[in-house]
C-alpha cells in the first residue's frame, strides 16, 4: 500500500464509489452470485493474459478511478464461474432466500428462479447498456438463450427454451411507481457485473482491510490494473478480493473471489470482449415470438409469498441486519471479514429430533452428511459448510452464520452462551 494509502483515505474514497450510480451500475441487476456474493458483500476475478506497463498508481487513486468512471454505454460478453462447493448441483439456489420456489404461475420465463441457476457452475452470458432507460442480459445456453430486457420502463423476460415471455413494468423508468410492486422478485439490489461486485467490495475496505494495487493485467483485449483486498483479521473464509480496473476508463473488467483454503476460485466473473461504443437502438427492442407463451405480471397475485421477507434478496436483508437487530431477529456479532449474523428462531426449536415423524432417518442422514456435529458451551449443533459461508444451527435453535471458519462460529455461540 502505498504510504498516503490510510485506512481513512481509502475508506472516504470506496464512500465515493458506493455513492455513484454510473456506467456499469445500470445492468439489469440479478442475484449473479447468490449466497457468496451477499452474505459478505464481496466478490472477484477471471480470464487475464500478459502484463502491461502501465504508469505507477497507489490504491486511493484507482479506486477514485473507478468513482471517476461515467461509462454509461457497453456491451460485451462475460463470464462467471461459481464453486461453493455444496455437494449437491442446484443446492445453491435453494439456500438463497428468493432462489427456487419462486412464484409458480409466473412460467418458466420469470427472473426469480431462472437467473438464480448462475449461482453454481460456469455460464456465459452478453450483457448490454445504454444508460439507465435500456439494458439486456442473456444467459447463453448449449442451444437455447435466456434474456431479461429493459427497455424504458419496460421489462421483458425470454426462454427460448420453453417458448415463454415474462412482461412486467420496471421499478425505474417512465412508468416507475405505477406498478413496481410488480417487479419480478429477486432482480433488485443484487449485483451482475464486474463494477457491481466492485462496488460491494469496496464498501467493505476499512481499518480490518488491506487494499493494494497488485500489478496489471490484459483482461478482454484491455490493459488494467489488478486492485487487491484482503482481510487483516483471522478467521475468514474469504482470502482475496481481486479486481481487474480498465486503466483507460476506471470500469472494472474482471472481478476474482478466493477461499482462505486455496483452490479454485469461488466467484470467477469477468469479460472477455467489451465495447464501450453506444449499442444499437435495435439490441434492446422485443416483441414475443409469435405463439409464445406470455405471462404479464399485472395478472399475478402479489403480496401472498407464505414465505414473506425471506425471499427479499440475499443483499438486501443483510444491508438491513443492524436495524433488525433488537428486533427479535438478528443480532450483529462482531465487524467487518468475521461478522456473524446471531439468528434466534422463534420458540427457541432447533432440527426435530433424530427418528421422530418430524425428521426421518433418511433425512437426518442427508444433514449429517452436508454438516459436522459440534459442542461447546452452547451445548450441541451441526455446522454447515460451503467453501464461503458456514452456519451453525444449535440445537436449541439459533443459528450462527457468516463467511467465517467453522471454530469461530462455535466461539461466537460459546460467548453468546454466557
Amino acid at each position: 500500500m502505498a504510504p498516503n494509502d490510510s485506512a481513512e483515505t481509502i475508506g472516504e474514497a470506496t464512500s465515493t464509489v458506493v455513492g455513484r450510480r454510473k456506467a456499469t451500475r445500470y445492468i439489469v441487476p440479478v442475484a449473479v452470485a447468490g449466497v457468496a456474493a451477499a452474505t459478505i458483500g464481496l466478490v472477484p476475478a477471471l480470464a487475464s493474459s500478459g502484463d502491461p506497463d502501465l504508469p505507477k498508481i497507489s490504491a486511493q487513486e484507482l479506486i477514485e478511478k473507478i468513482a471517476a468512471s461515467d461509462e454509461e454505454q457497453l456491451s460485451g460478453t462475460f463470464k462467471i464461474s461459481t464453486d461453493l462447493g455444496l455437494p449437491l448441483d442446484g443446492l445453491a439456489g435453494s439456500l438463497v432466500p428468493g432462489g427456487g420456489g419462486g412464484d409458480k404461475d409466473a412460467g418458466a420465463a420469470a427472473p426469480q428462479d431462472k437467473l438464480m441457476e448462475l449461482t453454481s457452475g460456469t455460464h456465459t452470458l452478453r450483457v448490454a447498456a445504454d444508460g439507465p432507460e435500456r439494458q439486456k442480459l442473456s444467459v447463453l445456453g448449449d442451444a437455447s438463450e435466456y434474456s431479461v430486457i429493459h427497455n424504458q420502463g419496460e421489462v421483458w423476460a425470454y426462454d427460448s427454451k420453453s417458448d415463454e415471455v415474462y412482461h412486467a413494468e420496471a421499478p425505474e423508468g417512465r412508468d416507475a411507481g405505477k406498478h413496481a410492486e410488480k417487479a419480478p422478485k429477486g432482480t433488485e439490489g443484487a449485483a451482475a457485473t464486474p463494477k457491481d461486485f466492485a462496488e460491494k467490495a469496496l464498501a467493505a475496505a476499512g481499518d480490518t482491510t488491506s487494499v493494494t494495487v497488485d500489478g496489471t493485467a490484459q483482461v478482454a483485449g484491455r490493459d488494467a490494473y489488478q486492485l487487491l483486498i484482503k482481510p487483516k483479521q483471522s478467521g475468514s473464509t474469504i482470502g482475496s478480493v481481486r479486481i481487474a480496473v480498465d486503466a483507460e476508463n476506471g470500469v472494472p473488467l474482471k472481478f476474482t473471489l478466493s477461499a482462505a483454503s486455496g483452490g479454485k476460485a469461488v466467484v470467477d466473473a469477468g469479460f472477455t470482449k467489451v465495447d464501450f461504443a453506444k449499442p444499437a437502438a435495435s439490441t434492446f427492442a422485443f416483441t414475443p415470438p409469435k405463439g409464445a407463451k406470455v405471462t404479464e405480471a399485472d395478472e399475478l397475485e402479489t403480496g401472498k409469498d407464505e414465505r414473506g421477507a425471506a425471499q427479499k434478496a440475499l443483499p438486501g436483508q443483510l444491508a438491513e441486519l443492524d436495524g433488525l437487530a433488537g428486533e427479535g431477529g438478528f443480532n450483529v456479532i462482531g465487524k467487518g471479514w468475521t461478522s456473524i449474523a446471531e439468528i434466534k428462531s422463534p420458540g427457541g426449536k432447533g432440527l426435530p429430533e433424530a427418528g421422530s415423524d418430524d425428521m426421518p432417518a433418511e433425512a437426518q442422514g442427508f444433514l449429517d452428511a452436508l454438516g459436522d456435529k459440534v459442542t461447546g458451551k452452547f451445548g450441541s449443533g451441526t455446522v454447515f459448510k460451503t467453501r464461503l459461508v458456514n452456519a451453525l444451527l444449535t440445537d436449541d435453535g439459533s443459528v450462527y452464520v457468516g463467511a467465517v471458519t467453522k471454530d469461530a462460529l462455535v466461539r461466537a455461540a460459546d460467548a453468546a452462551a454466557k
